[in-house]
């Protein structure tokens, strides 16, 4: 019988392990991917808005070599700290169920394990908020963005004007990429990084990359795609569409277990802020799925905490 067993091997699960570690509590670590897999698809040249210092987890020191460290250096970082301190985590190895009877039955794409608490932290990399237009299925769309090499010489949309959308407009533009923005509203996010935002603001106004405000795609083709714009509808020539249109978290699977959520308030599942402990007793959430469809609300930095407010409220029960 394991005393907590945790869902999600990234940032904040991983602070959940050890949190436990520390109360002396059994737990093991479920991921359906690799170790901090969310991390793992960011875009290969990506740097944190956060300084390094609140990526920590644990007071462990994370050195790099700028304040704001680079993808890679995170990688190293929980790596290193998940083996140092000997955590036990099954990677690739999916939860397909978690069901309550005397404890909790869990059921794995790989074996079955009784628990007595669980903990979800699953955060909300996994499922890609879609466009819903016809040809969405093709191949050259892409709901993920890694390296620009893949797009130098060749004509990409990004759809979207977030960090997530305007540094690979950036990246593939500099590959020598011939780079179209499509966006909804009627600007450059707001919440772009404030040392990248005037470089895309510039970079459109002198042409270098194109962009249609105010627009959305109605249709993607082979070999081209449909807009609707203000001017009304064009026609543009295309090799890719990178649709960075942002995630959402896994709502479905929380309330299979039995977790309730807000259905009128971005959809946050309902917990005790105190103790993140569910109306499922025994089931607790940590990072960024306590938001819902809020996604922006949680981060490492400020979700850190979760660990140890919820390994201080298993450990009265144990």
């Amino acid at each position: 019988m394991i005393d907590v067993l945790i869902i999600g091997a990234g940032p904040i699960g991983i602070a959940c392990g050890l949190a436990a570690q520390k109360k002396g509590l059994s737990s093991i670590i479920i991921e359906k991917g690799t170790l901090v897999n969310s991390l793992y698809n960011y875009p290969v040249n990506m740097t944190f808005f956060s300084t390094s210092e609140k990526l920590e987890i644990n007071e462990i020191p994370f050195i790099s070599n700028n304040s704001k460290p680079t993808k890679q250096e995170a990688l190293e970082y929980y790596r290193r700290v998940a083996k140092s301190n000997s955590l036990k985590i099954n990677l690739y190895e999916e939860v397909q169920s978690v069901k309550k009877e005397k404890h909790f039955k869990v059921t794995t794409s790989a074996s079955d394990y009784d628990a007595k608490n669980v903990v979800i932290a699953t955060g909300f990399y996994d499922l890609p908020n879609l466009l819903n237009v016809p040809g969405e299925n093709l191949p050259k769309v892409k709901h993920y963005y890694g390296d620009p090499h893949e797009y130098a010489f060749m004509k990409t949309i990004i759809v979207g004007a977030s960090n997530s959308a305007v540094d690979p407009a950036l990246e593939i533009y500099r590959k020598g990429g011939d780079v179209t923005m499509v966006v909804r509203k009627e600007a450059i996010g707001e919440r772009v990084k404030y040392w990248v935002k005037p470089d895309i603001e510039n970079r459109i106004k002198e042409g270098s990359i194109s962009a249609f405000f105010n627009s959305e795609i109605t249709n993607i083709g082979p070999k081209q795609v449909k807009i609707d714009t203000p001017e009304g509808e064009r026609k543009l020539e295309n090799d890719f569409v990178l649709a960075l249109t942002g995630y959402q978290p896994n709502l479905d699977f929380l309330e299979k277990i039995g977790i309730s959520v807000n259905r009128k308030e971005h959809k946050k599942p309902i917990y005790n802020p105190n103790t993140m402990e569910t109306n499922v007793e025994g089931v607790y959430l940590a990072g960024v799925i306590c938001g819902g469809m809020k996604t922006s609300e949680w981060f490492i930095e400020n979700s850190r905490i979760h660990a140890e407010k919820i390994m201080n409220h298993i450990v009265p029960k144990d």
